[in-house]
């Protein structure tokens, strides 16, 4: 049964809720990229799937916009999937669980998905509608962009005519992005041995964080599962002898994880039980604004795995203990930008190795360099090796932007006030998109999503309906 087809702009909620039942997180995006070239098909319009998943489809200009500069719209299809705790949904091969709640769209459990399914949904409903002026449309819906904008920097763009762009992978209502970081994903590996230690099995629990996107919200210095973890091992390690079993925390790189566990084996049990009390107090204190419902839980274990050895016990508890993580550098030039950071969002662990992925982030290439560089010093030192995958460059603020004026012109007709005009932490494809299609004019907006990448992310309606009423009117000054 619909649950959104009352919701106005019908159309573009029509399209959502289509998008949220077919599973679409990154590295699992055939289904959708398929269902977007069967819309193509099905209204015989020009479109291109290439091997990385990426779509393109093209819609000429309407009537009366045939002499008018083409414009691309652009997202990406793939979302980042987290859970509740206890939720059991398969985010692999089930669609979401849609909600309405007064003004807000939700997702029972997971994420929703507005990042960035509001983008393809609002695309595909400018290309369905015969009604809406427009000049030559170009929807470019990339594939993982949440790990990296791998789908963009394999996309081959030589069938794009446009040279202004409106991206729509934006979160917050009247606010123009005009600039962002750059960034990579830099995956490390620690190689660990195994030996046998008689002791206790317990398994430490760290939740109640409130996690959130590692490029809009790591200013706001919530708990990194990982990162906290490591000081809870430090300091058991300085109260009894212990091995570690495994350790497992976060789902994506650019998520800060909410949730941390880790199995070991300790001498005294009880010296565990005591320290996770006092850590367990002291993080509540020092975290009792942004993560208030953070909790330490110990119970015993039924590990069936042999532990680390103490050197590569002492290794993995140095790497959690003084690895750098959060914000590194705030921006000189533009108040309150985060210049620099990184977020720890996973580690796993195997038979033979501790592994884990950063997500770095700066608008300063010599900054990022500076990060993976430590990162590279600190692991290597420690006889780990790092890899450094889907690095971008960040998207320069331009002080002449025909497009930004229109839709600044466009907003404050419709609004009664000016937008925000700002440069993110957070990476979006136009800085690669302006790499790839020299003289690009590009402005990313969108509506209102918050929470986004936890489960509690929300989609305000409202919100949509006027910035849907935005896009259709900028179209429809395009026509010279």
């Amino acid at each position: 049964m619909a649950i959104l087809n009352e919701i106005k702009p019908q159309n573009v909620f029509r399209f959502f809720e289509e998008l949220c039942a077919i599973p679409h997180g990154s590295t699992n995006t055939k289904q959708i990229s398929d269902w977007l070239m069967a819309f193509a098909r099905e209204r015989k319009l020009e479109a291109y799937q290439d091997a990385s998943d990426n779509v393109i489809i093209i819609r000429e200009a309407s009537p009366g916009y045939e002499k008018a500069a083409p414009v691309i719209l652009q997202g990406h299809m793939d979302m980042v999937c987290e859970k509740a705790p206890g939720c059991e949904k398969d985010m692999d091969r089930e669609g979401l669980d849609l909600v309405v709640d007064g003004d807000t769209v939700y997702a029972k459990g997971t994420t929703l998905g507005g990042d960035d399914g509001i983008a393809v949904a609002m695309a595909l409903a400018v290309l369905d509608d015969d009604s809406i002026a427009h000049p030559r449309v170009e929807v470019v819906i990339t594939s993982d962009e949440e790990i990296g904008m791998l789908g963009a920097m394999d996309l081959d763009v030589h069938v794009l005519k446009g040279r202004r762009m409106i991206n729509l992978d934006s979160e917050a209502e009247g606010v123009f992005t005009v600039g962002c970081a750059g960034g990579n994903m830099t995956l490390w590996k620690l190689p660990v041995t195994r030996a046998a230690f008689e002791g206790k099995k317990l398994s430490i629990a760290i939740d109640g964080l409130r996690g959130g996107h590692s490029g809009t919200e790591i200013h706001k210095e919530r708990g990194n599962a990982n990162m906290l973890l490591g000081r809870v091992l430090y300091a058991a390690s300085k109260k009894t002898e212990l091995r570690v079993v495994e350790i497992h925390g976060g789902l994506k790189a650019n998520a800060i994880p909410t949730v941390e566990s880790s199995t070991l084996v300790a001498v005294d049990g009880e010296a565990i039980d005591a320290v996770c009390r006092e850590m367990g107090a002291q993080l509540k204190n020092e975290f009792r604004i942004t993560d208030p419902d953070i909790r330490i839980t110990v119970r015993e274990s039924e590990a069936v795995q042999s532990p680390m050895d103490q050197e590569s016990t002492g290794r993995a508890i140095c790497l959690l203990t003084c690895a750098p993580n959060g914000v590194q550098a705030m921006s000189t030039g533009i108040s309150g930008l985060v210049q620099t950071s990184l977020n720890l969002g996973i580690l796993e662990t195997t038979e033979t190795e501790l592994t884990g992925s950063f997500c770095v982030r700066s608008s300063v290439d010599s900054q990022k360099e500076m990060v993976v560089d430590r990162l590279r010093c600190l692991i290597g030192q420690l006889g780990g090796a790092i890899e450094v995958n889907g690095d971008y460059s960040g998207w320069e603020y331009q002080q002449n932007s025909p497009l930004r004026d229109l839709m600044t012109e466009i907003f404050t007709e419709q609004y009664g006030y000016e937008p925000k005009i700002e440069a993110i932490h957070a990476g979006v494809e136009c800085g690669i998109f302006v790499g790839k299609l020299p003289g690009l004019d590009c402005v990313s907006l969108g509506p209102d999503l918050t929470e986004i990448h936890t489960f509690r992310e929300r989609m305000h309606i409202a919100s949509v309906e006027r910035v849907w009423a935005m896009l259709l009117e900028t179209l429809k000054r395009m026509d010279h």
